[in-house]
């Protein structure tokens, strides 16, 4: 079944890494190169002449890259990887008979190990404790967030749904794809037997850059599709965060095009919302419930 899952893969100027990761992808596999200027396409063409390289040229985001990828595929389902991570033999192929045998689940998120003493990471931790329960005929705990690295999608509702906003570029673009897939009345799960290895670099790139536009994207996110409770605490948040602060500005120059693609999410979602924020009681017994931004920013970027 792994030949029926397409490993899209989006990439910036990390060659070396991208190398190391990539013979452990089974199945066909696409490399979406953001303008690298490390010779990222030449290497990965010279070295896995399987592997389609997609240079585009500049740095469009991760969200417009994996959006490429995944309208080049020709199989049933997507996985998403970055250019530290894999998928664990075995995990791609189990994924795609879990979708084949439940029609409505549109995104199956796995377990996430980081580094090589692989920790189980913090949000893998999280969505075990299951707050929004299991819904009726799903393969697990409901979601409303998923870190990129780490979900195995229908491709049919990843396109129906318009896939990733280009502009929300990179850093926390998971949120808004995950909300209007459960809009769409797809299924979002957790399946810890789907597990994903995930090797951060210790020099990642500017913090200081990365939490600039996690903050914008949380905020344009809860603008776009949150009630105005949750829109006010995300804005009161950012502007509470000095490492962020700059970001809610950012956000404030798009305001227009954020009013006129705004759209409210169903009842049942928001509902879902409110449990993740901790103003309404969890659907089983679980852990704690997150804040309104663990919910708008889910997932969290690379390190």
């Amino acid at each position: 079944m792994t030949a029926d899952v397409t490993v899209v893969v989006a990439t910036r100027n990390r060659r070396d890494q991208l190398l190391e990761v990539l013979p452990r992808h089974p199945g066909p596999v696409i490399v979406v190169d953001n303008g690298s200027a490390d010779g990222t396409p030449t290497a990965v063409a010279r070295a896995f002449p399987e592997v389609r390289v997609v240079p585009l040229g500049s740095n469009l985001g991760a969200g417009a890259a994996r959006n490429v990828g995944v309208a080049l595929a020709r199989t049933p389902y997507v996985a998403f990887a970055d250019d530290d991570s894999y998928w664990a033999p075995g995990a791609l192929g189990r994924a795609a008979e879990i979708l084949a045998t439940h029609p409505g689940s549109g995104l199956l998120t796995g377990e996430v190990l980081v580094g090589r003493e692989a920790r189980v990471d913090p949000i893998s931790t999280e969505m075990a404790r299951a707050p929004l329960g299991t819904a009726p005929g799903a393969p697990g705990p409901s979601v409303l967030g998923f870190l990129a690295c780490a979900v195995v999608l229908r491709r049919a509702a990843f396109d129906a749904v318009g896939g990733f906003a280009p502009r929300l570029g990179t850093y926390g673009e998971e949120a808004l794809l995950a909300m209007d897939l459960a809009a769409a009345g797809w299924q979002l799960a957790y399946v810890p037997e789907l597990v994903v290895h995930h090797l951060p670099q210790p020099a990642g790139r500017d913090r200081r850059d990365r939490h600039r536009a996690e903050a914008r994207n949380r905020v344009l996110t809860a603008a776009l599709r949150c009630p105005p409770r949750v829109v006010r605490a995300v804005l009161a948040q950012t502007w509470r965060d000095p490492q962020r602060r700059r970001g809610l500005l950012d956000a404030a120059r798009e305001v227009g095009w954020v009013i006129r693609a705004r759209r409210r999410l169903p009842a049942a979602v928001e509902a879902d919302l409110a449990v993740l924020e901790g103003t309404a009681p969890p659907r089983r017994a679980g852990g704690p419930a997150t804040d309104p931004a663990a919910v708008v920013g889910a997932g969290r970027p690379p390190a």
